[in-house]
């Protein structure tokens, strides 16, 4: 029998389980890309139906209605107008939560409009006892003119009926719920006659959003004789929106019923404490604390391992495989590369798996309450609460989250601030310098001061985004009116799976994303390190043996200090040697500047390139990447490289600096201007440079 792939679009407003009942429904079988031609994320997933039918899962962005104010409301408004779309969906499923129904089927009655078959999910069933909430749903189905599945994401129930209610859809009829066109009946008539072949409710988004329909455009029914002013439209949408809700009401009178004795007011209570003007500051506070006190408590031992078995291999390698440049590009080039930063995979899935618990329990929609405060004394709109905060992740999806800040100057600051804030790919720079130059020592009995030191830096790069926006909403002269609103969804138990899911692709995306570019380096730097263009180089040995002839050294002294000076005569090691002069009075050494150099491809690569540069000059003693960088001497000043005062300099380097080609290419990208993204680079370079020096100076 023939397989039929089915095309299915997960819709719903923010925090109705939709991601929830998207994971259940795919499990790990998902892929995570942007929308062509627009930096939105989009999640297609994989599911197996029955044994002949299989769905792509496509999970859209959250929205409250079809009425878009954003550029990822105006993604799903498009696809769902785009028949020839590869992912145009054969059904949708509405996501609902059993709480806010009436809200939720403001959106579902508009998608219902749109004539594609459409299932009703109502989540959160599990909630309907403690709520006092009953549904006639026999009563709702035959009004709303759906199939209605009744699902529990968190207790796995429902899914199955969901599957089913999937496979068949072309049982579900297309009619529409209410008859919207009759706010203004001429109007509507008038559109019909004059596109006969057109779904009407197609065109009457097209003509009030700034979406493009089939061959249909905003600048072609404008100069059609029925076209309104942006006023009218507007007092028209918002006759739609209040026949819908009249719609909506009148269907819940008979089919929903809450017993509100029934109800408990714990969640009020709760958010009394944690959003108060002095203790929710100071949860917020403890909770930072603890997570960077675990990030390093914890993650010590597999650390450690996997630092140890890279060493291991890279010497395994080296002794097993016939002598040449291949086996020295493996042992010495590759497997230190990628050590380099798959050590550093415990403390990536300790972030992850941190920020995934505050966001699945409900409390990060807290935070962001919180912060709204803070931003608002320093001229930055509420709404850059999210994309800064999820910034300590990664910057480029941060900037991508901007497109729902309305106003350019409001946005354009949030895009210029928010790499200052702690992303994951510094987490492995912070890690092994901190390991190295901060004692493994507690204050107090329970202050580790290694993980004091990392979220002192967190908070030191937050508190920078905050006021360098401060200052640039002074020379933009921005007064900020706009007026944040957040949605506080309920308090809940995190989901294993859900976390779990979150924790291993986010980690997979890090380690893959950097694992091309550090393999791709790792290849170039082992390349130019063990190739060099003088006389010097190719004599390396008879020159050092002259030298060494009246020392008494052993073999292997011998054999350090000829790859040592091979090194220096490298490619890599004149090109070190060039930028040496700019970067000593930071501290930094010449494979220090190069390893800096390097990660502008990507912060992470620091580490995987000085484990390169160590490999192909180092010794094959206490070979971990770690140990080699700790034994590091000057050989100017025989103390070793990695000092406090060096190492205090390297961090707030790694702060503030603006390591990551990506992050400029998106800004580009969403400033639709290369002014922007190479006044970023400018700025935040050379503010680095500068608090690395001060720091340096003063420490040393």
């Amino acid at each position: 029998m023939t397989k039929q792939n089915i095309n299915v679009a997960l819709i719903g407003n923010p925090n109705t389980g939709k991601t929830s009942v998207f994971n259940q429904l795919t499990g790990l079988n998902q892929q995570v890309g942007n929308y062509p031609g627009i930096t939105v994320e989009k999640k297609v997933g994989f599911c197996k139906l029955a044994h002949n039918i299989n769905a792509n899962v496509i999970d859209l962005p959250g929205t409250y209605s079809l009425n878009a104010s954003s550029a990822d409301e105006s993604v799903v408004i498009e696809l769902l107008l785009n028949k020839n779309d590869k992912l145009f969906p054969d059904v949708i499923v509405v996501v609902s939560e059993v709480e806010n129904l009436k809200r939720n089927l403001l959106l579902f009655t508009q998608i219902k409009d749109l004539e594609i078959p459409t299932i009703l999910v109502i989540n959160m069933i599990d909630r309907m006892k403690l709520k006092g909430i009953s549904l006639d749903i026999p009563f709702l189905e035959e009004h709303l003119k759906t199939k209605i599945v009744l699902v529990s994401s968190r207790k796995n129930i429902g899914i199955e009926e969901l599957k089913t209610a999937i496979t068949t859809y072309k049982t579900i009829t297309t009619e529409a719920c209410l008859n919207a066109s009759s706010i203004d009946d001429d109007y509507f008539n008038t559109l019909r006659k004059t596109f006969p072949n057109q779904s009407l409710y197609k065109l009457w988004l097209v003509i009030t959003q700034d979406v493009n329909f089939a061959d249909l455009n905003r600048k072609t029914l404008e100069n059609e004789s029925f076209t309104k002013s942006k006023s009218e439209l507007k007092k028209l949408q918002q006759k739609e929106t209040i026949k819908r809700y009249q719609f909506i009401n009148d269907t819940l009178k008979t089919g929903l019923n809450i017993d509100s004795s029934i109800a408990t007011d714990f969640r009020s209570k709760l958010d009394r404490i944690l959003t108060h003007k002095v203790w929710g500051y100071l949860i917020f506070f403890v909770i930072l604390f603890g997570i960077f006190q675990s990030i390093f408590e914890w993650s010590k031992i597999p650390m450690d391992f996997i630092d140890s078995s890279f060493a291991s291999l890279s010497t395994a390698a080296s002794e097993n495989m016939p002598p040449g440049a291949f086996t020295n590009l493996i042992a010495q080039g590759i497997i230190p590369g990628i050590g380099g930063i798959l050590m550093f995979i415990p403390q990536i899935t300790f972030l992850f798996l941190f920020i995934s618990i505050l966001e699945e329990s409900g409390y990060m929609s807290r935070v962001v309450f919180l912060m709204d405060k803070i931003m608002r004394r320093f001229g930055l709109s509420g709404k850059s609460v999210v994309p800064l905060i999820s910034g300590t992740a990664c910057a480029i999806p941060a900037i991508m989250a901007t497109r729902n800040i309305e106003n350019w100057k409001e946005r354009l600051i949030t895009i210029l601030v928010t790499p200052l804030t702690t992303c994951s790919a510094r987490l492995p720079v912070y890690a092994i310098i901190i390991g190295l130059v901060i004692p493994d020592k507690y204050l107090l009995g329970i202050l580790n001061l290694q993980g004091l030191t990392l979220m002192l830096l967190y908070l030191i790069g937050f508190g920078m985004a905050i006021l360098s926006a401060y200052i640039l909403n002074k020379v933009l002269q921005l007064n900020c009116k706009t007026f944040f609103v957040v949605e506080m969804p309920n308090y809940k138990l995190p989901m294993f799976k859900n976390v779990m899911i979150t924790v291993v692709e986010k980690t997979k995306a890090f380690v893959f994303g950097a694992g091309k570019i550090i393999l791709a380096i790792s290849v170039v730097l082992w390349f130019l390190a063990s190739n060099g263009p003088s006389k010097d180089f190719r004599n390396a040995e008879t020159i050092i043996t002259s030298k060494t002839e009246n020392a008494t050294l052993s073999k292997v002294e011998i054999e350090n200090k000829i790859a040592a000076y091979k090194l220096e005569k490298s490619y890599i090691g004149l090109m070190g040697k060039t930028i040496e002069p700019a970067i000593s009075p930071l501290g930094y050494d010449w494979k220090i500047g190069v390893a800096i150099i390097s990660s502008f491809a990507a912060r992470e690569v620091f580490v995987g390139t000085l484990a390169t540069i160590y490999s192909v000059g180092g010794s094959d003693n206490d070979n971990t990447i770690r140990n080699r960088m700790k034994e590091e001497i000057n050989p100017e000043t025989d103390q070793k490289i990695f000092n406090f005062a060096s190492g205090i300099s390297l961090l707030l380097f790694y702060a503030f600096a603006m390591q990551c080609i990506s992050t400029l290419a998106v800004t580009k990208k969403e400033t639709n201007s290369w002014k922007w993204p190479l006044g970023q680079l400018v700025f935040m370079s050379s503010f680095a440079y500068i608090v690395a020096l001060i720091a340096y100076q003063l420490l040393k």
